[in-house]
């Protein structure tokens, strides 16, 4: 079994500052995101050099909810520069499962690249690495059509549990080989869980979110989107050792409600601050924050989610900075984009 996250933060000897960032690293290489999410040298490229850039305490590859979507055959529209996202929602009842019975998702490709890319991060980076893996119902959502699945929670239960009975198997055994290739903590996306009351919560969600972090021995963390702070308690019953949650989380006023082994991770966020106000904004808005949360070692500093491919890499700077209490305009160390270049072409190679 892993260290507990808690005990990693304690021994860390100061804030820790894990951006959720893969996108903004497209800056720094020339690549697209559809390039990134269908190739693990590229990949790994992009976020080789946004941890020689910024040296952050830990880094998760690209965040991507449609990669067991599109490894069980699901068609997935793929823009150069945007997300991917679910065209077609193939399951209307129980019977339509069984088309997905032969698919082994472990053999498709994009996933491959995913498990790559990890492995390449096990072996290079320095601090913590993390992969993403979606969440039960929000995969079940994708299969179902979310407004559906929404409905279907109330008409037909029955049918909800079965579709996530089988979304989790196929989320565990992604988990798992993220795993096996070297992940210290797993991230589980549960977006579509974000608009279920406390109690459908508990039963559509945290359930089989429970079941999947007892598959594994890697820092487990749960992420869901909006204004969560009704789900915490239910999200706290999952065992996730940390709560990735979104900026309109009042984390001050929360982590007085916490567990002390139970972490925050957040909340800037990625709009208005990350990706709009100037790096001197981003500076004090991220010191009031680290202020805020000063009294509490359950608190790692993040993005409320994954940040905008347009981030200002200055910005990312600020974070950086305001994260660690050094002053603005400090740069990390890092060397000139040539050096950078050849020590990925030499990872790569080797």
């Amino acid at each position: 079994m892993a260290d507990k996250l808690i005990d990693i933060a304690r021994a860390h000897g100061r804030g820790m500052v894990v951006p959720l960032m893969g996108f903004p690293g497209t800056q720094l290489n020339g690549s697209t995101l559809k390039q990134n999410t269908f190739n693990w040298g590229t990949q790994f490229s992009t976020i080789f050099s946004l941890q020689r850039r910024f040296h952050p305490d830990g880094m998760f590859f690209f965040m991507d909810l449609s990669v067991e979507a599109s490894a069980l055959g699901l068609p997935v529209r793929f823009p150069l520069d945007e997300s991917p996202s679910v065209e077609v929602h193939p399951v209307q009842r129980a019977e339509d499962l069984a088309k997905f019975a032969n698919s082994d998702i472990l053999s498709d490709g994009r996933v491959a690249v995913f498990v790559e890319t990890m492995r390449l991060m096990a072996r290079y980076l320095d601090g913590l690495k993390g992969g993403y893996v979606i969440g039960p119902f929000s995969l079940t959502a994708l299969l179902l059509g979310a407004s559906n699945a929404a409905i279907l929670t109330l008409d037909n239960p029955e049918l909800v549990h079965t579709v996530l009975r089988f979304s989790s198997g196929v989320i565990s055994r992604y988990a798992r080989a993220l795993e096996r290739a070297g992940a210290s903590m797993i991230a589980i996306l549960e977006p579509s869980a974000s608009f279920l009351s406390p109690r459908q919560f508990q039963e559509f969600s945290g359930r089989y979110v429970a079941e999947i972090l007892g598959t594994l021995s890697t820092v487990p963390i749960l992420h869901v989107c909006g204004n969560t702070t009704r789900l915490v308690p239910s999200m706290i019953e999952t065992g996730a050792q940390a709560l990735s949650l979104d900026s309109m989380v009042d984390f001050p006023s929360l982590v007085r409600t916490l567990p002390e082994d139970v972490l925050l991770i957040g909340n800037l966020d990625t709009v208005e601050v990350m990706l709009q106000m100037t790096p001197n904004q981003v500076y004090r808005t991220t010191r009031n924050l680290v202020e805020a949360m000063a009294p509490f070692p359950n608190f790692v500093l993040s993005s409320a989610c994954d940040l905008p491919l347009e981030t200002p890499l200055e910005n990312i700077h600020a974070m950086m900075d305001a994260g660690r209490g050094v002053g603005p305009g400090r740069a990390y160390p890092g060397g000139d984009d040539f050096e950078e270049l050849a020590e990925i072409t030499a990872v790569l190679g080797s």
